[in-house]
């Protein structure tokens, strides 16, 4: 493994734009290179046809790819990409190649190592880097390939995570300094290209800095699987990247106001590595930028204090890295943001939650357990009427949507997958985050492998003790998402202002402690049905409010939530009581600072 460079790496990045490599297929298409180039002698007899298949070329032609990199680093790159952005097994498989896919990895790093040292030794002053190329595959965690089937999916999370995480081990074993997870047109799929990451990390010992670049698809600024430029930043940023940044699609010229709006969000350094323009068959590289033009552009954006890694992607050659490193040689890189702590939540559009936010509606009738209506329409497997109700309840305002499958008479684990992939085709409903519920840890797991935005998980508390509490919050860290814990320990639930204060107390310090953010932490402190009777209950919903205040008093940056209507449960069969209990209790939890409550979204006086 190659020794550890991210302080170096962040040192230059404080210093100076770094200057990150230009097009691989481009510069291999004007090579010209036959089928037999491909094969080599190794694969001479190989059944499928070899070319076009540019990253096996790092086994057959080395010195081929090795000629490009060399040009790059001539002409002024810090950062060189490795030739592996087929490298994984799926995309290997349609060349029938998939059992050389982690030798590809090794080799493809390795080229790169040796040049990176070449070019440090003989300038110490302008240290270059191997960044392991991860790329999107040709399968899809969130999106169809059948229009006629939503639910379908070519490819599944756990395959994928086996796929990048072998893939990764081949990088960091060639000497990779950095890994760049880039062209992400579906964020699912890089969800479970960094899930795999922190995985090998984890085996390693050793961690490298990650960089995360994705693809806006068109002039709508969205990804493909649907994500403006800011959720796509939401729903990633939990890998805690060096750099996170657009490549690929669009010119500089189109791609800037996306670039600039991930400058002004993103806690970490921006990288960008835009087209060379538009598509043009005329043109020696396809594109119809010239160096000169391009490196204006870029210029442009350095001056306007948007950069601190930029290259090119397609159609982009070493004059087009020699004219951007020329351009932004003498410019400063963009300083880093202190941004506030919010919840940053993500479905395909962003949604972020302050210290001074409103309160958020999250709607709870796409819930089995709370509305018989909806359970007899996934027992019956009517899931078009059943993603209606979810329709419904973000038409009437919810801005977060629950769902839960938990029912005895249901495979709890594979309704909800199926609700949540269908979910995903509809961009009236997947719009905003989901709020996966259940009180199974395996449904909630699976959930997490279907949503692409930045979720709630409902719930993890330490009902179970505190191992298996933190085991259950790293995992919701590790798949991106934040948490609602609840008031609840070894003794039971906290029905007391002082159980509720103590427990949220105790699992806040604990989350802090292994580094959870303290912004992406929910406290559910219980809310209880009143008018029970019973004497004991009396206080239940004065304590809850009381303990809002208190956590929102010494708990920085948490937020509170509840299911309201537990509180009117007294009343059930009696929609217009428990409507005016649940508009003057929310008043009051409002006031107390509840951020957000789970209530039936048309059903509030």
């Amino acid at each position: 493994m190659q020794a550890d460079r991210s302080d170096d790496l962040r040192h230059l990045l404080s210093q100076r734009i770094l200057v990150l490599d230009g097009a691989m297929g481009t510069m291999i298409q004007q090579l010209k290179l036959t089928e037999s180039d491909y094969r080599g002698e190794r694969f001479r007899d190989h059944p499928r046809d070899l070319k076009g298949n540019n990253d096996l070329l790092v086994l057959t032609r080395p010195e081929a790819v090795a000629g490009i990199h060399r040009a790059y680093l001539e002409a002024g790159a810090d950062i060189i990409e490795t030739c592996t952005f087929n490298g994984t097994q799926v995309s290997q498989a349609e060349y029938g190649l998939a059992d050389v896919a982690y030798e590809i990895n090794v080799a493809g790093a390795r080229l790169v190592r040796e040049l990176c040292d070449e070019f440090t030794a003989a300038s110490p002053d302008k240290p270059r880097f191997c960044a392991g190329v991860l790329g999107p595959t040709s399968r899809t965690l969130s999106i169809s390939p059948d229009v006629n089937d939503p639910g379908f999916r070519n490819i599944q999370w756990d395959a994928l995570v086996d796929d990048y995480a072998s893939a990764a081990r081949g990088l960091i074993e060639g000497g990779a300094d950095l890994l760049l997870v880039e062209t992400i047109f579906d964020t699912l799929n890089a969800k479970a290209a960094l899930f795999a990451i922190e995985q090998v990390f984890s085996e390693l010992g050793q961690r490298l800095p990650i960089m995360i670049s994705g693809t806006i698809t068109d002039a709508s600024g969205r990804t493909l699987s649907g994500q403006t430029a800011e959720a796509f930043w939401n729903s990633l940023s939990h890998a805690r990247p060096i750099a996170f940044g657009l490549n690929c699609a669009l010119g500089a010229q189109e791609l800037r106001p996306y670039v600039e709006e991930l400058s002004r969000v993103c806690d970490c350094f921006i990288t960008a590595h835009p087209n060379a323009g538009l598509p043009n068959p005329l043109s020696p590289t396809g594109y119809d930028e010239t160096p000169e033009a391009l490196a204006g552009e870029i210029a442009d954006w350095a001056r306007s204090g948007m950069l601190n890694i930029v290259g090119g992607c397609c159609g982009t050659t070493p004059a087009h890295i020699r004219a951007i490193a020329d351009a932004v040689q003498t410019l400063a890189p963009r300083a880093v943001p202190v941004v506030e702590k919010k919840l940053r939540l993500s479905g395909l559009e962003p949604f972020n939650v302050g210290e001074s936010s409103l309160y958020v509606n999250v709607g709870e009738r796409t819930n089995v357990t709370g509305s018989r209506v909806f359970a007899k329409m996934i027992l019956d497997g009517r899931f078009d009427d059943a993603l209606s109700v979810a329709r419904q309840q973000v038409e009437n305002g919810a801005q977060i949507i629950d769902i839960n499958m938990d029912e005895a008479m249901l495979d709890s684990l594979a309704a909800m997958e199926t609700f949540l992939k269908l979910v995903a085709s509809e961009p009236d409903i997947s719009r905003v985050p989901i709020m996966l519920d259940s009180s199974k840890w395996e449904v909630i797991e699976a959930g997490l492998k279907c949503i692409q935005g930045k979720g709630v998980v409902n719930s993890i508390s330490m009902k179970e003790g505190e191992a298996e509490f933190l085991r259950q919050a790293r995992l919701c860290r590790q798949y991106g998402a934040a948490v609602i814990v609840m008031a609840f320990d070894e003794k039971g639930q906290a029905d007391t202002y002082a159980r509720k204060t103590e427990i949220c107390k105790r699992a806040y310090d604990l989350l802090v402690g292994i580094g959870f953010p303290p912004e992406d932490i929910i406290f559910d402190p219980n809310i209880f049905a009143i008018a029970t009777g019973i004497e004991e209950h009396d206080n239940y919903a004065v304590d809850f409010i009381e303990s809002l205040k208190w956590i929102h008093a010494h708990l920085p940056h948490a937020k509170t939530s509840g299911g309201v209507s537990n509180v009117s449960f007294s009343f059930r069969g009696n929609d217009a009581v428990r409507e005016a209990i649940h508009t003057v209790f929310l008043y009051h939890a409002i006031k107390a600072g509840m951020s957000m409550g789970i209530v039936n979204a048309g059903m509030l006086g």
